[in-house]
């Protein structure tokens, strides 16, 4: 795809293109911050529980947990046994089974509280966070570092703003760090399909058929 320069630049004085262009280009700029290494070791575990049947509990509380539905579809597409905790229909978690969960400031009680609970009974636990310190990263046995601003303390968005060259207005509480997630699960499910050799028609022969 290709740019049209003087058209991008003449609609960036609109705000709605404006907050558009930041935030992608701030996904874009993430690709530098997030582990390679740390991507990899998801991947691979989601590769391991795909072949031995086990299933993926996806967890996030508000938008972010908007953000784990959509990636728990996509692993539906894929074949996975996929939940969303909070669902009628969510089995119980056993050992060799797979919890993500989500969460900008990784001190969300509720996450941190039900990734406990996944470790107690022999989960294993990735978390999505942009503090690998906080409560959920120091717990987890899979940590991505996501960056972006969250919902947390003036502090910590006056340090974000410094850091990641972000206006608050453009990119309110924690935008960044949900916009940057869903589009690296995104990336997370094209890596799964060519590793386990899915293409999309089987993907499309996975999805609802009774739809409303």
């Amino acid at each position: 795809m290709q740019f049209n320069v003087q058209v991008l630049d003449a609609r960036l004085s609109h705000p709605v293109f404006k907050a558009m262009s930041e935030i992608g280009l701030f996904v874009i700029n993430a690709i530098n911050e997030i582990d390679p290494r740390q991507v990899d070791r998801l991947v691979s575990k989601l590769e391991e529980v795909y072949r031995d049947r086990r299933k993926v509990l996806v967890m996030g509380a508000g938008r972010s947990g908007l953000v784990g539905k959509a990636f728990a579809m996509r692993l539906l597409h894929l074949g996975f046994n996929s939940y969303v905790l909070g669902e009628t229909i969510v089995p119980s978690v056993r050992t060799g089974d797979l919890v993500i969960a989500i969460s900008g400031s990784g001190r969300t009680k509720l996450i941190v509280t039900a990734a406990e609970t996944a470790k107690q009974v022999g989960a294993t636990v990735a978390a999505l966070t942009t503090f690998q310190d906080s409560p959920l990263g120091k717990l987890a046995d899979i940590v991505v570092r996501i960056p972006g601003r969250t919902k947390m303390t003036k502090m910590d968005d006056y340090f974000a703003r410094q850091i990641l060259g972000i206006h608050e207005p453009l990119a309110p509480l924690g935008t960044l760090f949900e916009d940057t997630a869903i589009v690296f699960l995104d990336g997370v499910i094209y890596s799964l399909m060519k590793r386990l050799g899915i293409d999309e028609e089987y993907m499309r022969n996975m999805h609802a058929n009774v739809e409303l």
